[in-house]
């Protein structure tokens, strides 16, 4: 489930409640735990150390197997509201967290204390989890044979983002503001988000591998008003969050997007009604990822078709015994799941259960047909795969990794297909760009989307711009649908800077590439009528 930044964060600054849709949060948490300068004393050689301690320990207790995670985070945010930056912070974490496997039982325990005494409190809890979690358990985990490595894997930054004055940020902020209020927006906010983790996974069968990797996520939101009817439309920056630095935000023209979308918003704000109806409809890549996310990503996760995950967005009507069976989609549809395109989000050298992610894409669809899971350590061999495929994770070391979604993403049309081919085959149609409003049930099956910006398409020809749209649907039929596919030069990369899962919850980064799309006979809805 998508916690997506601006919208989730400027409800919070402004005092309004999120709902489930919501994004994340503008505040992160509070710096706890070891201090940083405490931190940078536990050099490797004292953080392999007391790893190698707390598994000793495991195994002096009957552990089969178990591994430790030694980590910190660190998190800077600045949000700003028209001509004023009202909000700044600085966030640091740190922790250690103990996974090990007990009579076919997972136990976990973690601590943000790093010491020596609070290592042998932690690994204790752990085992003692275990043995109580093995009295409910039916059936034990079975762990699949994974390669040990050493290594020190850190993601490419041109420019530390951490490094950078804060007046660089803000000043990048207000010049967003300014334009948008320049170019007649009645109101706009803007934010700035970046995160880095540093993290050491060190496992009884002998791996050893420090990451680090850094994210970034520039966002704004614009609205617009008309005074005599009290209506408003509002226009959000389409600029995708990315695992980047601050060479990413510094070459995003904010200034002249924001400008740009306040003369969308005004135009979306006059624009036509949709008429309800069934329409083709042409999905741009900015509004596409969002509907691979919730219909793809999420129905796709093992855990959830397992039943194992459900408190938390649910389940997935995607049960196992229709691998290789499920006409998911349509034949021109296959989708990839990957933790190493350049940018992506979810991108890293291993996961948290130690699986190496360098050439280990696999195809979640192939030619329309369901043909894997997202999957954590000790799951393939409950759908018959002979091991994981890296989708493990955890968002801090004193947490219990589960299954996340890597990057997923439709690969592009073979044959260069433009979004103006795409649009010249639609007699009748809207076009969407941009994510929006959303719900999905609790099986990943029946939904309904919105977007920012909405065209009439006729005859194969764009016209004038449509307001009160969304986009209703199942997924199966809805991916069926599909028609049409962008080339490799509409390619984009979207994504999600938090999406939700688990109880208590965990947030993770995920990208999705996305091309443009045409669907045919889609039910859409007019999201302001009252009289349907």
């Amino acid at each position: 489930m998508i916690l997506d930044g601006a919208r989730r964060n400027f409800l919070k600054t402004t005092g309004y409640a999120c709902g489930a849709a919501a994004s994340s949060a503008f505040s992160a948490p509070e710096s706890s735990g070891t201090t940083p300068e405490a931190f940078e004393r536990l050099d490797a050689r004292s953080q392999a150390n007391l790893a190698d301690t707390m598994l000793w320990l495991a195994r002096q207790a009957g552990a089969a197997y178990c591994d430790v995670r030694i980590g910190r985070d660190q998190s800077g945010f600045v949000f700003a509201r028209e001509e004023k930056i009202q909000k700044f912070s600085s966030t640091y974490s740190t922790g250690f967290g103990v996974r090990v496997l007990l009579g076919g039982s997972w136990g976990f325990a973690g601590s943000k204390i790093i010491s020596d005494a609070e290592a042998g409190k932690v690994v204790t809890q752990a085992i003692e989890n275990a043995r109580a979690a093995r009295l409910l358990q039916t059936r034990p985990i079975i762990l699949e044979d994974i390669p040990a490595y050493q290594d020190n894997w850190a993601m490419p930054v041109k420019v530390d983002p951490f490094a950078v004055p804060v007046e660089e940020k803000a000043a990048k902020l207000l010049g967003i503001n300014a334009a948008a209020l320049k170019a007649g927006a009645d109101y706009c906010s803007s934010m700035l988000w970046a995160v880095r983790e540093e993290k050491l996974f060190v496992s009884s069968r002998g791996s050893r591998i420090h990451q680090r990797r850094t994210r970034v996520f520039p966002n704004f939101s614009v609205t617009v008003i008309d005074k005599q009817s009290g209506k408003f439309a509002k226009r959000e920056s389409l600029l995708p969050p990315r695992a980047a630095g601050w060479d990413y935000v510094s070459a995003f023209d904010g200034e002249a997007e924001a400008a740009l979308a306040a003369a969308q918003a005004r135009e979306k704000l006059a624009g036509k009604p949709v008429e309800p109806g069934a329409y083709d409809l042409v999905i741009d890549p900015a509004n596409l990822w969002l509907t691979i996310h919730e219909t793809v990503g999420h129905s796709t996760e093992l855990d959830r078709a397992l039943g194992w995950e459900a408190d938390f967005a649910g389940t997935s009507f995607v049960s196992p015994d229709q691998l290789d069976r499920l006409q998911f989609g349509s034949p021109s549809m296959t989708v990839i799941g990957d933790r190493s395109q350049e940018g992506g989000l979810a991108t890293v050298g291993y996961d948290d259960d130690g699986v190496r992610t360098e050439g280990a894409e696999f195809p979640i669809i192939e030619k329309g047909v369901l043909r894997n899971y997202q999957m954590a350590m000790g799951q393939a061999q409950l759908i018959g795969k002979a091991r994981s495929n890296g989708c493990a994770y955890a968002d801090a070391p004193t947490a219990f990794p589960i299954q996340r979604m890597p990057n997923i993403s439709p690969q592009p049309n073979p044959k260069e297909t433009s979004l103006a081919d795409l649009v010249s085959g639609v007699e009748r149609g809207v076009l969407i760009s941009g994510a929006g409003s959303w719900s999905i049930d609790q099986q990943r099956d029946n939904f309904q989307f919105g977007g920012q910006l909405f065209w009439e398409i006729n005859k194969g020809k764009l016209g004038p711009m449509l307001r009160d749209v969304a986009y209703q649907g199942r997924t199966v039929a809805f991916w069926n649908s599909l028609d049409g596919i962008g080339g490799k030069s509409t390619y984009e990369l979207g994504g999600a800077f938090t999406c939700g899962k688990a109880q208590p919850m965990q947030l993770a980064p995920v990208s999705h590439g996305a091309v443009p799309a045409r669907f045919q006979g889609i039910t859409v809805l007019n999201t302001d009528r009252t009289d349907l």
